[in-house]
């Protein structure tokens, strides 16, 4: 991680092995419960890897049996009413906080366990999803008598379809992480034992195969092209993208390393190198 002085964080556990950087949800007495500090605390350390050209991926996921049961019940209506605020939260974490879809870095969702609510939209922010097979997943805000959040009613239509997004989103039926595949919000359902390793498997290979500046260039534009209606336009965009890859130095370097049966050695930096010129992440 970036050089400083380690910041104390309360609600997480945040460590890097190599090019791999890891943030674990950690209140598994508690299931794991989303608040606004552990949502400050989730945004600074992902910033910190953000910034970090030594790490190429990271992982996200929950301590205990349990990803994430959603926002922290508390007494008296606090839980949805404003009481804890975000902006109290984040000025104990001062700095840039994004979410994962919008960082550079590739993030995987390692789901161990049950994830309801705010742990569903967590882990949609991320850009492959580990599930295990028997976790209890669901949407469950109307429910609780308030309704999806965090872009759910824009993305996951999107993501998954309408009519599939309704019939999770209006029932805030609880789904396993099988149906999580067979329905498109995860990629990978596994035992509940092997979702971490599994997601260690994915980091490791993208942090050894795929360019820095390539995979954040993919995953930006990926999700920017959910939003864009012209398709002239955004093929546009990805041949002018495509073709500054090909004068910079990781093209020749990946061709080279295939033809030579070696790990290939990249030198562009996702901080330094990224093309803003051509689609300007940062607004």
């Amino acid at each position: 991680m970036t050089s400083g002085s380690e910041p104390e964080y309360e609600s997480i556990l945040v460590h890097s092995d190599g090019p791999i950087g890891t943030i674990t949800l950690n209140r598994p007495d508690r299931l794991n419960a989303w608040d606004w500090l552990m949502s400050a605390e989730i945004g600074h350390a992902m910033g910190r890897f953000e910034a970090d050209d030594a790490i190429r991926a990271i992982i996200l996921t929950g301590a205990g049996r349990a990803f994430c049961a959603g926002a922290g019940l508390l007494p008296a209506g606090r839980t949805f009413d404003g009481s804890l605020t975000r902006e109290d939260a984040e000025a104990k974490f001062p700095g840039p906080h994004r979410p994962a879809d919008r960082l550079r870095t590739p993030v995987i969702a390692a789901v161990n366990g049950h994830a309801v609510g705010a742990g569903m939209t967590m882990a949609l922010r991320a850009d492959i999803i580990v599930v295990a097979e028997d976790a209890k997943l669901g949407f469950v805000f109307n429910r609780r008598g308030v309704i999806p959040d965090a872009d759910l009613l824009w993305s996951l239509p999107r993501l998954i379809g309408y009519s599939r997004a309704l019939d999770l989103l209006l029932t805030g039926r609880i789904f396993a992480g099988r149906e999580a595949v067979a329905l498109g919000i995860a990629s990978r359902a596994v035992p509940a034992g092997s979702v971490v390793e599994t997601a260690e498997e994915i980091a490791t290979d993208i942090a050894t195969n795929v360019a820095p500046v390539s995979a954040a260039i993919t995953k930006l534009v990926a999700r920017r092209f959910l939003e864009e209606t012209d398709r002239n336009a955004a093929l546009e965009l990805e041949r002018e993208l495509f073709r500054w890859a090909g004068r910079h130095a990781d093209a020749p370097e990946g061709v080279n390393a295939f033809r030579e049966k070696r790990a290939p050695r990249w030198t562009l930096s996702k901080t330094k190198d990224f093309p803003v010129e051509l689609f300007d992440d940062r607004v």
